[in-house]
């Protein structure tokens, strides 16, 4: 029996307008560095950044990766950036809730599995501090400590869409494929869990698929149509 619950946290458990939140992502962060850097030196050096990160899969966490690489981009050490960077996710981030909403049918639908005793996790993309991500958890209307694992840019060593990026996390709770829903609403990043036996559901109210990509789930439907899903699962035994 399929006992465990994987969830995307941006677009899933977290209703977005994607454009707007990297819009104000940008802006604020921008602002808060424009003493340091041009924003748009600044803007262009993350992209650049992560997308390194994306790409190496050599075994260190995503933050050593995404640090290293920043570094040679900036002329100012890292170690001068590190503190403000982190600092700005508990300041200015807030300015990007803005572009968020909670959904009643996704909130319902984590406390019934809870309640059903599914365990529950959270396998967003790990590009952010582990302290945006519980923000974000707070503004999709949950407790982060409802979850028992939560990826982030310091605790993960892969990313999305490679498969190493779902074997970590199966690793890190202990758990089989064959055990675990991947609940999720990008075609490429979240699906993709499918090739490792992972059972997925698509959520459609904020899709994302950049590539045009063949949808290929067990599940595909909205928020509402999720929670029917939810109740209609059994109770753990």
């Amino acid at each position: 029996m399929r006992n465990v619950f994987l969830f995307d946290l941006d677009g899933t458990l977290l209703p977005m307008d994607f454009k707007n939140f990297m819009e104000l992502y940008f802006k604020s962060i921008g602002n808060y560095f424009k003493d340091t850097i041009h924003p748009l030196e600044l803007m262009n050096n993350i992209n650049t950044a992560t997308k390194h990160t994306v790409l190496t899969n050599d075994g260190r966490t995503n933050e050593d990766i995404f640090m290293e690489f920043f570094d040679a981009l900036v002329e100012a050490p890292v170690s001068e950036y590190l503190p403000r960077f982190y600092n700005f996710y508990d300041s200015d981030f807030i300015a990007c809730k803005e572009s968020t909403w909670q959904d009643d049918s996704m909130v319902q639908a984590v406390r019934l599995l809870k309640d059903k005793g599914y365990r529950v996790a959270i396998a967003t993309n790990p590009l952010l501090p582990l302290r945006s991500n519980l923000h974000r958890i707070r503004w999709a209307g949950f407790d982060p400590e409802e979850f028992e694992y939560i990826s982030s840019f310091e605790g993960n060593k892969y990313c999305k869409p490679h498969l190493s990026f779902y074997e970590e996390v199966l690793k890190n709770i202990n758990v089989s494929p064959e055990a675990c829903y991947m609940v999720g609403n990008d075609v490429s990043e979240d699906m993709v869990a499918k090739n490792l036996g992972i059972e997925t559901y698509l959520i459609t109210d904020c899709l994302l698929n950049h590539r045009g990509e063949q949808v290929e789930a067990d599940h595909v439907g909205t928020y509402v149509n999720f929670l029917d899903f939810v109740k209609n699962l059994p109770h753990v035994k």
